[in-house]
């Protein structure tokens, strides 16, 4: 788990939010595992080469993630498809539009536009075109 309750709850503090501190050990502590591994597996797992958990935003990025997670439960993992990127557009012909790009890699996943802010300079970009060296036969 990344950081502690207590750093949290000191955190969300700072910013106005006793949300944290007013709620029990238990669902507050479920809360910040669930942001944690939100966090280790959508962010550090795509840090660039050279960074790792240890790097300055991972803690308050996951403070954040844990606002979410406690406000509403289960907030990142919610599951989509891609038929659920769609609007209506006509119902007479009842046609759809897809919205957004359901392609990317991240395209269906919920998103905090700061946690986005705070890790955008130390992430791959998980859709650009990748080239690799292969060879066929032995070595």
């Amino acid at each position: 788990m990344y950081g502690s309750l207590e750093g949290w709850r000191a955190y969300a503090t700072e910013r106005g939010n006793s949300a944290p501190t007013d709620a029990a050990d238990a669902d507050a502590t479920a809360a910040l595992v669930r942001a944690s591994d939100h966090i280790r597996y959508r962010y550090v797992a795509n840090l660039l080469p050279g960074y790792d958990e240890t790097l300055s935003v991972v803690e308050p990025a996951t403070y954040e993630a844990a606002n979410l997670e406690l406000a509403t439960p289960g907030f990142f993992v919610t599951t989509y498809t891609p038929a659920n990127q769609k609007v209506l557009t006509e119902v007479k012909g009842i046609k759809w539009q897809v919205v957004g790009d359901a392609k990317s890699a991240f395209s269906a996943a919920p998103v905090s536009t700061l946690i986005e802010a705070m890790f955008d300079p130390f992430l791959t970009d998980a859709d650009a075109p990748y080239f690799a060296f292969r060879s066929v036969g032995a070595a």
